[in-house]
């Protein structure tokens, strides 16, 4: 299964942010116009959220071949970047895998994941999994080696999963922020593979905390950053500048379809870490 590269189109299941009218429906589904026939002036465009399982290699496949060539990885955040956070990208990335999910008849998707303990546990999206149709999941190192991942178990309620390794692997675990200690404004690094580009390091800030969004059927409080997120960042670490995982990669908003406009959503640390004991705790 080869990995992606290139340029594609954001694929996945659409996320919707749950802004509620008093009577309990969202704005994507709220009737309501003004009497010119157009939506309300606050809610300025349908604006999509785009769950980020990487493009499946049929689609990428089609959509590369004009591209390669032209740019290069996807750009980085205008956000200016402190010097810390050039040495927490140093320590992150050989903790960041790809994970590649499915292949031929099953469909396939890619995404990112990371190591979590020295036991070779691995957090990332389960919606990656889930569009790889159960198919076998391969997860790429920094280093080029690839290793046959097992499902230790899976939260589609809360869009995560845990993988495990051979102890062979050596990936060094990433070290988790203390719940409640992330501050809007603090500058963060988005780390993972992003439309097959592995390795990529994009930099933000926290944007806003508990922001409400519709990942699927359930909703959720997520970290909204302004980092660079795109197709294939799912399942990654977004990290403080102590190199610390402050949340897990998961959606971004767009409109059209259009990839990243700055505005991304990562599940929470405190979160991800229930979960992960829970399943890890089950599942060895």
């Amino acid at each position: 299964m080869a990995v992606q590269t290139g340029l594609g189109e954001p694929r996945g299941p659409w996320f919707i942010s749950p802004e509620l009218d008093p009577d309990g429906r969202g704005w994507w589904d709220a009737p309501e116009r003004d009497p010119g026939g157009r939506r309300p002036r606050r809610l300025l465009a349908a604006l999509a959220v785009v769950a980020l399982s990487a493009v499946s290699g049929a689609i990428a496949g089609g959509v590369v071949a004009g591209r390669d060539g032209a740019g290069g990885p996807a750009a980085a955040s205008a956000a200016p970047v402190p010097a810390e956070l050039v040495t927490a990208a140093e320590r992150t990335v050989p903790g960041v895998v790809s994970v590649l999910a499915g292949g031929a008849g099953s469909g396939s998707a890619t995404g990112s994941g990371f190591a979590v303990d020295d036991q070779q546990h691995l957090i990332t999206n389960d919606h990656i999994l889930s569009k790889g149709g159960g198919g076998p999941v391969t997860v790429e190192l920094p280093d080029g080696r690839r290793f046959a991942a097992e499902v230790v178990g899976r939260e589609p309620r809360s869009d995560l999963a845990v993988l495990k390794v051979p102890a062979s692997a050596g990936l060094t675990p990433l070290p988790l922020a203390k719940p409640g200690a992330t501050r809007v404004g603090e500058p963060v690094l988005a780390v993972g593979s992003p439309l097959g580009l592995a390795g990529t390091v994009t930099a933000g800030i926290v944007s806003a905390l508990d922001r409400q969004v519709r990942l699927g059927n359930n909703r959720h409080s997520a970290v909204q950053t302004d980092a660079s997120i795109n197709p294939g960042n799912s399942g990654g670490p977004l990290v403080n500048a102590r190199g610390e995982v402050v949340g897990v990669n998961t959606a971004i908003a767009t409109i059209d379809g259009n990839g990243s406009i700055g505005i991304g959503f990562a599940i929470p640390i405190d979160q991800v870490q229930q979960t992960a004991d829970t399943i890890i705790g089950k599942g060895g």
